[in-house]
């Protein structure tokens, strides 16, 4: 896999399609079910085929002629415009071929009762290129919607199969090849290859050329935060961090971080003299000038900088030539664009655009779908899976992460998808698959991330 992959939206699919016989890519697309459907299944006797009118619904009933012919029990079932029930019976495995990537909106009464009476089954459901329901160039999920535990897509991954809610319904993705040429898209894919762009260490390197961080929070009662941010960057391979901080924190601050230099909070910007880049938020708290003091070090400073957690809490519009970085989650997005978080979960996408749109920054808009937005280029999506970050923590160890390679001078919205993959793989080489991680766990695996 390449650093960028890219993710189709319908358009682009169409795009990549045109000029070529329909007949021959939907030979081809049902082939490609019917030979993963065996490969999954080789036990499975009974297979029910749901079809609907359009080319999916004919990829469908090929991936069910060739089931046939292979010696299986194929039940076909075409959806109507009616609303009469329809009977699957009690197959092993279940086609979706419902819709395809034209699919938008809500499902019709009749064919969301189709798709209950599928999730109802007691059966493995293969998903026919997307689950029927899911918006295959946004995600989102109006409706009812499939439950896949498997999906078959052609060509390339679809938008709404890496970007939730989709991707909850999508299960495990295979991509089959049915003879398209590659094209651009304004979406990619994003994985561990990525990590090799992050700028390693040199000879001439002192530690201050390999990346100068200074962290702005650590309130009392919050040091925590700001301690794993810049834990975070120093294990993502800054040469120097600095926190400021409070001056009541200070003392446990002096106790709980070895490596890092502490600042009193009002000697902030002299403490930035020596940083190359700003992680402002960890900790920070919301006392009275909390938010100004964010607001002056945005637009008095010219260091790239990562806003996060309380950094965030009121943020208004700002210019700034330096780059820039917000990492927030659902609520904090919901907020920042006057949206209940609940609005953001449904519309991740909608609600990342316009987020750069509002701040003219690099947006990264955390959860399962990490995504990263930025003006006038492509969106990128983390493709690594990390259930494990969901908990407390793991957005300060992000933010250090973020800000010591954007100290390393990569461009903003590389360095912030860069990082989230490094967290990512971090955890995963930390948990090995149990439960119970920790944010400092994550920081600890970090050199084996990057190595």
């Amino acid at each position: 896999m390449a650093p960028f992959e890219p993710l189709y939206t319908a358009e682009e699919m169409r795009a990549a399609e045109a000029g070529h016989p329909v007949a021959t890519l939907m030979g081809r697309a049902g082939r490609a079910v019917a030979d993963r459907a065996l490969e999954l299944f080789p036990e499975a006797r009974s297979f029910t085929a749901v079809c609907g009118g359009g080319a999916n619904g004919g990829d469908g009933k090929i991936a069910a002629r060739l089931l046939k012919e292979a010696g299986r029990d194929v039940r076909v079932v075409e959806a109507t415009p009616d609303d009469e029930q329809k009977h699957l019976g009690r197959p092993d495995v279940v086609l979706d071929a419902l819709f395809g990537t034209g699919f938008a909106g809500s499902p019709r009464p009749g064919a969301a009762r189709l798709i209950e009476a599928i999730n109802g089954l007691e059966a493995s459901v293969v998903a026919v290129d997307l689950p029927s329901g899911v918006d295959a160039s946004t995600g989102e999920v109006a409706g009812s919607a499939v439950r896949a535990t498997h999906t078959v897509t052609f060509h390339g991954p679809k938008v709404g199969l890496a970007v939730a809610p989709g991707r909850f319904h999508a299960g495990e993705v295979v991509v089959a090849d049915i003879g398209l040429a590659a094209a651009e898209t304004s979406h990619r894919l994003v994985g561990r290859e990525l990590l090799g762009l992050v700028p390693r260490k040199q000879e001439r390197d002192n530690k201050y050329t390999a990346g100068s961080v200074l962290v702005v929070g650590g309130s009392p009662g919050l040091t925590g935060a700001a301690c794993l941010a810049a834990e975070a960057a120093f294990r993502a391979d800054a040469g120097y961090v600095a926190v400021a901080a409070p001056r009541d924190s200070l003392p446990i601050l002096e106790i709980r971080l070895l490596e890092a230099v502490k600042r009193p909070l009002d000697d902030v910007f002299s403490a930035a003299e020596r940083a190359s880049a700003l992680a402002l938020g960890p900790g920070l708290g919301r006392e009275p000038g909390r938010k100004e003091l964010v607001r002056r070090l945005l637009l008095e400073t010219d260091l790239p900088a990562v806003v996060d957690a309380d950094g965030l809490h009121e943020l208004e519009p700002f210019e700034r030539a330096a780059p820039t970085v917000l990492t927030p989650h659902e609520g904090e997005l919901g907020r920042l664009l006057g949206e209940e978080s609940s609005w953001v979960a449904a519309h991740r996408l909608e609600a990342l655009r316009r987020a750069v749109d509002r701040f003219r920054c690099v947006v990264l808009l955390k959860g399962a779908d990490t995504l990263i937005g930025a003006r006038g280029e492509p969106t990128l999506v983390r493709s690594v899976n990390a259930p494990g970050l969901a908990t407390a923590g793991t957005g300060d160890v992000l933010t250090g992460i973020v800000a010591a390679f954007l100290a390393k001078g990569m461009d903003a919205r590389v360095a912030a998808a860069a990082g989230s993959v490094a967290q990512a793989v971090a955890a995963a080489h930390a948990s090995g698959g149990r439960p119970g991680l920790v944010a400092g766990d994550v920081v600890g695996a970090l050199p084996d991330a990057l190595a």
